[in-house]
């Protein structure tokens, strides 16, 4: 039977309160005080309730339930008789010294009839309302003792051995309760944990999870109850990186870099396991640790990746061991989660690669072989043709057969995979550059290349060229006020060209002087040649060349 409906009972079955005598009447009121306790299942609550009742049970003016920490002292005081604002003016809450503090170093019921005669009274502080006789009991919830009751100022001028009696079984009573409300309050955390495990697991693995970090650290701080929660990640060697943040003071603390040595941050990450923390004042990451926190250890592909903290101001109660228990697993399965989510996107770009790979053989194979044959049957056809014009037309049209087979080509390279995504060739080079300069223009440039740019050009070569083509067409959006415009690099024997051609005013519409400076002593050092030229039909053409054999100038000096 549940404690409340044998209490229930017991007291249903107690004498009428008219005809019964002084000790069943206080029997009584024990039992319904018992009941009220235990019908509570919020902590905070049935703390509260423990109070109330003991207050009553032994009239007393004040009360009060002091809940022991992990370091020993009072965690909590939660008290009743004293107006709020009395309290607050008389400052901190005590903290567990004097007779609370000898009922925590000894838990035996203490019964004084005046505080002030007894050695271990430390006396009150100023504001303090006065207090004489003091009674005291420890709580205990499965052997441990949780917390002590202090009550104080009997009505009957001082406590008796009855009282201390009521109030010892009041506290039995109270232990039982407080362990059904910490095992109901448990359930409930371990439901959320395992809601928002679920949730992050699902959020991860979808399609729209934009960032995996942010998501994590929000998530984390709305089960968690945190102030702040960060993602740590290594910055170098020998820093770490707040890369992620969330909640008070995350605007200050976010990209903070600090020594990876002598932080707790560090010292997770380097052992892979949690820590629990009542702060970090006055280490280098202090700033992330602002109170009790949590310090995770973010694992993927069996290695620490970075690590998470998790922290609530200081002066809130701790974060409890199976609080960082679930918390770890929470992160173990994010870590799987994130994991999952990389290898989906690598297939996914694989997949993407392996069509484009596809699209560019056929285009190579079927498409410009075809076209290379029309232009080799026009070509073939204008040899016949006596007409001049005709033959002049057939032949323009051949031309342009082999420019859309140049650029058809530069099509068919672009769709190609990096050999070595950490080292990119030249054309992907230019290539990123024309995706980046792109946006800017009216029309986007086209870019065409002929030869064997990659395999010939040198390293200190390919800079300079990337640089070239750079400042040329910047000049071209500062100074052409042209809407289209083309860009050809090719390699001919032993010389790389660069052509720079636009339709806008040409190249006595502005001053590109200083521009055109810096281009041509970039061709000097490679033994080539610049040139800005006039074009027929409206525009101008920049040239630029440079000798694939030769060493800069400033290498060779």
């Amino acid at each position: 039977m549940p404690p409340e409906r044998m209490l229930s009972t017991v007291t249903d079955r107690l004498p009428l309160l008219a005809a019964a005598t002084e000790p069943e009447v206080r029997l009584r009121s024990l039992l319904q005080a018992s009941q009220s306790v235990v019908e509570q299942l919020d902590l905070s609550a049935v703390l509260r309730r423990i109070v109330d009742v003991a207050v009553e049970l032994v009239g007393a003016r004040y009360g009060a339930l002091g809940v022991i920490g992990s370091n020993g002292g009072l965690e909590q005081f939660i008290h009743v008789g004293m107006p709020d604002g009395l309290a607050e003016r008389i400052g901190h809450l005590p903290v567990g010294r004097g007779l609370l503090g000898a009922l925590i170093d000894d838990p035996q019921p203490i019964r004084l009839a005046r505080l002030g005669d007894d050695d271990r009274s430390v006396g009150f502080p100023e504001g303090h309302p006065p207090m004489d006789g003091f009674l005291g009991v420890p709580v205990r919830v499965r052997g441990t003792v949780f917390g002590n009751l202090y009550l104080t100022e009997p009505a009957a001028g001082a406590f008796s051995g009855e009282d201390e009696e009521l109030l010892s079984a009041l506290a039995a009573t109270a232990g039982i309760a407080i362990e059904n409300a910490r095992l109901f309050e448990e359930t409930q955390r371990h439901q959320r944990w395992s809601a928002g495990t679920a949730e992050i697991s699902a959020a991860l693995l979808s399609e729209r999870a934009d960032d995996p970090r942010a998501l994590l650290a929000d998530r984390l701080a709305a089960i968690a109850d945190a102030d702040l929660v960060c993602v740590v990640v290594p910055g170098s060697s020998e820093t770490l990186l707040v890369d992620t943040a969330r909640g008070v003071l995350a605007d200050q603390v976010r990209g903070l870099v600090f020594p990876a040595s002598a932080t707790v941050c560090g010292r997770s990450l380097e052992s892979g396991q949690p820590f629990l923390t009542s702060g970090a004042a006055g280490h280098p990451d202090g700033a992330i640790l602002i109170g009790p926190a949590m310090v995770i250890p973010l694992r993927t592909s069996g290695r620490p990746d970075g690590v998470l903290t998790a922290s609530r101001r200081a002066g809130r109660p701790g974060f409890s061991p199976s609080e960082l228990e679930m918390a770890t697993d929470f992160v173990a399965q994010a870590g799987v989660a994130l994991e999952l989510a990389r290898g989906r996107a690598v297939r996914q770009r694989l997949a993407v690669l392996e069509d484009r790979s596809r699209i560019a053989r056929d285009l190579h194979d079927q498409v410009i072989q075809r076209l290379f044959a029309a232009g080799l049957g026009l070509q073939a056809i204008a040899g016949t043709v006596v007409e001049p014009d005709l033959r002049n037309r057939i032949l323009d049209q051949v031309t342009a057969l082999d420019a859309a087979v140049s650029e058809i080509r530069t099509a068919v390279f672009a769709l190609s995979a990096q050999i070595h995504p950490d080292r990119p060739s030249v054309r992907h080079r230019i290539l990123d550059l024309l995706a980046e300069l792109g946006p800017l223009f009216e029309n986007p440039p086209r870019i065409t290349f002929s030869g064997p740019i990659d395999l010939l050009t040198p390293d200190a070569l390919a800079d300079d060229l990337v640089a070239v083509l750079r400042e040329g067409l910047t000049n071209v959006l500062r100074h052409a006020e042209a809407s289209e415009s083309t860009v050809s690099v090719g390699v001919a024997g032993d010389t790389i060209t660069v052509d720079i051609r636009d339709d806008g005013v040409g190249p006595l519409g502005a001053d590109r002087s200083s521009g055109l400076a810096n281009l041509a002593a970039r061709a000097r050092n490679w033994q080539g040649a610049l040139s800005l030229t006039a074009v027929d039909t409206g525009g101008s053409l920049l040239r630029w060349s440079g000798q694939l054999t030769a060493e800069r100038e400033g290498q060779a000096q």
